[in-house]
């Protein structure tokens, strides 16, 4: 017998959370544009809380949505930063893909 959230089985977070993180990590894979790759980790990291909250419901317990706090604030931060770093190199290199981006290199 499986697990029931407000009238939806729990297999079925499961596989959206699946299909998310699957959608996520494809487009870390394929894209080139840095802005992309920031939104597909952020797809990534979406599915994550919904296995931490799925869990947390089903389990009744408090402490994955206090996981889930972290990492959005955590995966905030992440993005602020990482996307005035693209911006800031968007500005000396006049582009957004990450093959382009060589500023590192000697």
């Amino acid at each position: 017998m499986s697990l029931w959230i407000s009238g939806i089985p729990i297999h079925y977070y499961l596989i959206l959370a699946m299909i998310i993180f699957t959608i996520g990590v494809a487009g870390v894979m394929v894209r080139r544009s840095a802005v992309l790759i920031f939104m597909s980790v952020e797809l990534i990291l979406n599915s994550v809380n919904l296995v931490f909250v799925t869990f947390s419901k089903a389990l009744y317990q408090v402490d994955g949505e206090v996981v889930v706090f972290f990492v959005m604030a955590i995966a905030a931060a992440e993005a602020a930063i990482g996307l005035a770093i693209v911006i800031a190199i968007h500005r000396i290199k006049k582009t957004s893909y990450v093959d382009e981006m060589n500023l590192m290199k000697w």
